[in-house]
């Protein structure tokens, strides 16, 4: 029987999320033919981890069900033993990529997948803090039932159980890699204030994380698509496409891996929006099999990044995003050209190639960076206000940005080499017992 590893990672009060990710848990094993093993990743407060503990005392019980919740002491313990099982020479480096002093949505989910590979989990499914399910006929919409159909069968055999193949015959034997969908609701960058107040710098800001050299008409498209998920219209009906998924058509909150994510991990950086969507595009332009469906999940935005110190924060975020784009575009660039080359003879991730794309990437020419945050700097001195307090942020941090873009990537770089060691090491190490009043195991 295979087991799965179903995660979520949160830095804010989220008990009820907890609830419905472990209804969908629960789903999982009396639908499918497999144990789940639910990973919450707590990065809150004690108070607030009080709450989420008490959320999984009620959560459902069965034998094949079993949940982990770990504040940041029990994941950097887990590290600690990782990263010096591996006999890296810098084990502390490692560790301080995968838990950093600084919030990292790409090395959170790192984390989730070490942590499953210590579980002997074969596929991790992520869902996100600020988001909900859908309801039809009076029930839950849980993604899972998408992803257990599919995740890590031959894509041949996976044809079988999709509602629509455009997957040429070449892929047909490599293994579903992916399986995901997207959102409905709200921006899944919090920028609709923005687009409220003026489209036309709505434009200017979300036209920056395109390539520099696109012509307006493309970025104009671009900036039409971006970050609207599926848009608002609630779930119907099931629809399941095999194919290679286009990486605007799925989200990080509704997502699934098998194997790629053992491979490749995430960009590690920090406070950096988007750092944790590297592998959408490494599994479409490896060639990699997935499985694009309609379970969207509703995306909502909470309130400490709309007001004070939140707001500052975020936007911090975006403008980080819209900097390491530089490099995403060039590796991306690189890694549709290098096509099937990005795989070994067992249809793995060559992951030196990664590696070396994104050192290549690293000393680019910043005056694109630049010119970015010249832009950003005048759009968001025309919306005035609380945006002419983030430009002078920004502006007072400008030189330390665009220092971050290189070294992120860097360190993006580091991480990839090493991942091959951290997850063999991880394997071969089991979480430790727990805190005492603090029970681990649920189930």
């Amino acid at each position: 029987m295979r087991s799965i590893c179903l995660t979520l990672p949160t830095n804010r009060p989220c008990a009820a999320t907890i609830a419905a990710v472990g209804e969908e848990a629960a789903y999982a094993v009396e639908h499918f033919d497999n144990d789940v093993h639910l990973v919450i990743l707590d990065s809150c407060a004690p108070p607030v981890y009080a709450e989420h503990a008490e959320a999984v005392r009620r959560l459902p019980t069965s034998p094949r069900l079993t949940v982990h919740h770990l504040d940041e002491a029990r994941q950097r313990d887990f590290l600690q033993r990782v990263t010096e099982r591996t006999g890296n020479a810098k084990p502390e480096l490692l560790r301080d990529l995968l838990l950093p002093d600084g919030l990292s949505y790409g090395a959170c989910t790192d984390r989730a997948f070490l942590l499953a590979a210590a579980l002997g989990c074969e596929s991790v499914h992520r869902r996100d803090s600020d988001s909900r399910y859908q309801s039809a006929h009076g029930r839950p919409v849980f993604p899972v039932h998408h992803e257990l159909r599919s995740l890590g069968k031959r894509a041949a055999d996976a044809a079988r159980g999709v509602d629509e193949t455009t997957l040429a015959t070449e892929h047909l034997d490599r293994r579903v890699a992916m399986v995901g969908s997207s959102f409905i609701g709200e921006l899944s960058v919090d920028l609709g204030g923005i687009l409220a107040a003026d489209p036309e710098v709505y434009h200017d800001v979300v036209s920056l994380w395109a390539p520099a050299h696109w012509p307006a008409e493309q970025k104009r498209q671009l900036v039409d698509e971006s970050f609207r998920g599926a848009g608002t219209r609630p779930f119907e009906r099931d629809h399941s496409l095999l194919t290679l998924v286009d990486p605007m058509r799925v989200d990080m909150c509704n997502i699934s891996f098998h194997g790629v994510h053992e491979q490749v991990p995430l960009p590690p950086a920090r406070d950096t929006i988007g750092s944790d969507y590297f592998l959408l595009h490494l599994v479409r332009n490896a060639g990699l099999p997935g499985v694009l469906h309609n379970r969207h999940i509703v995306n909502f935005h909470t309130s400490e990044r709309r007001t004070g110190p939140g707001f500052l924060a975020y936007q911090t975020r975006f403008a980080k995003f819209l900097l390491s784009m530089l490099h995403f575009h060039f590796i991306y660039d690189g890694m549709a050209e290098s096509g099937d080359s990005l795989l070994d003879d067992r249809g793995h991730i060559r992951a030196s190639a990664i590696a070396a794309l994104a050192r290549e990437s690293a000393p680019l020419d910043r005056r694109e960076n630049v010119q970015r945050l010249d832009a950003l700097d005048s759009a968001y001195r025309r919306l005035g206000g609380r945006y002419t307090t983030v430009a002078d942020q920004l502006a007072t941090r400008r030189e330390r940005l665009l220092d971050e873009a290189r070294s992120d990537i860097e360190d993006f770089a580091v991480l990839t080499e090493a991942w091959g060691e951290l997850m063999s090491a991880a394997r071969q190490t089991p979480l430790s017992p727990p805190p005492s009043g603090r029970p681990e195991v649920h189930g």
